[in-house]
């Protein structure tokens, strides 16, 4: 089996545990695309036996979440699964977030969580974090498009709708909102809604698949992918699935290729009219 399945994770467990459910069905080698920590839901895309190798042509692609900021508490993890770190911070005002989201829109600095997979020295953040080390994780740059802050949901805490790019840290941005606000905050609450083409409406829950049905959830894995087609013929197709770049009239890119029989092929570059195999699929 290849291709996608769109799982909408359930709250309380581990992106692992869904990409297990997925490979035991399946009998096939898979992965995810983009972890979500335990206490969040929502789309977690997992791709099935080759079309692990496009997961690089994902990485990058919009997000959205919906999520709950608890303003006043700090916790060491960020979010509401933590320690308490401090209680009986200020309680921002509706308008004054609004005011200073802007801020937190376009490409920005920021700083992962430590208790994070992001590794020091080979070593994950939060297992350093876990055994009392003190270490410093450096900021690098996101990309945000949008936020919008929806409603108070209860006294301090309110709901945000964020859009972003690949590598944002949510917990890390209810941080900065606060901090620029002279409080502090954590995540209470994440749902993903969408990621790239994948969204929560066409998501289906892993306790609902079994060997019988999983099949019908699978996403052919070129009809998830943005790029042109290209169908070479003869000789050139001979050539191309040899190894060898053919010439083409198409612009510089990615494209799909098919073979001689309609089937999806792979992935190949085009640079100044020359044609060449990037990423095999079958």
């Amino acid at each position: 089996m290849t291709g996608f399945i769109n799982i909408n994770k359930a709250q309380g467990v581990s992106s692992a545990r869904e990409v297990a459910i997925i490979k035991r069905l399946t009998h096939s080698p898979c992965g995810h695309m983009g972890t979500l920590d335990p206490m969040a839901s929502g789309v977690l895309p997992v791709g099935i036996g080759n079309a692990c190798r496009l997961f690089d042509y994902f990485l990058d692609k919009h997000k959205v979440y919906r999520a709950k900021f608890k303003f006043g508490v700090g916790y060491d993890t960020l979010d509401i699964t933590g320690n308490r770190l401090s209680d009986g911070g200020r309680i921002p005002s509706l308008s004054e977030i609004e005011q200073i989201l802007p801020q937190f829109v376009g490409k920005i600095m920021q700083t992962p969580p430590r208790y994070s997979a992001k590794s020091i020295n080979g070593v994950r953040g939060y297992k350093l974090a876990r055994a009392g080390v003190d270490f410093e994780l450096a900021p690098k740059e996101v990309t945000i498009y949008s936020i919008k802050l929806l409603s108070e949901e209860d006294y301090g805490e309110f709901s945000f709708e964020i859009e972003c790019g690949g590598g944002t840290y949510i917990r890390s941005l209810g941080r900065d909102i606060a901090a620029k606000l002279g409080t502090v905050a954590a995540m209470s609450a994440l749902v993903r809604t969408s990621s790239g083409v994948f969204s929560i409406e066409n998501a289906v829950n892993s306790s609902e698949l079994n060997e019988e049905n999983i099949s019908d959830y699978i996403i052919p894995t070129q009809s998830v992918l943005p790029f042109k087609d290209i169908y070479p013929k003869g000789a050139d197709a001979k050539k191309l699935f040899n190894g060898i770049s053919v010439s083409v009239d198409e612009a510089d890119g990615l494209y799909k290729i098919y073979n001689e029989d309609g089937a999806f092929y792979g992935l190949g570059t085009v640079e100044s009219g020359s044609l060449k195999v990037r990423t095999k699929l079958c």
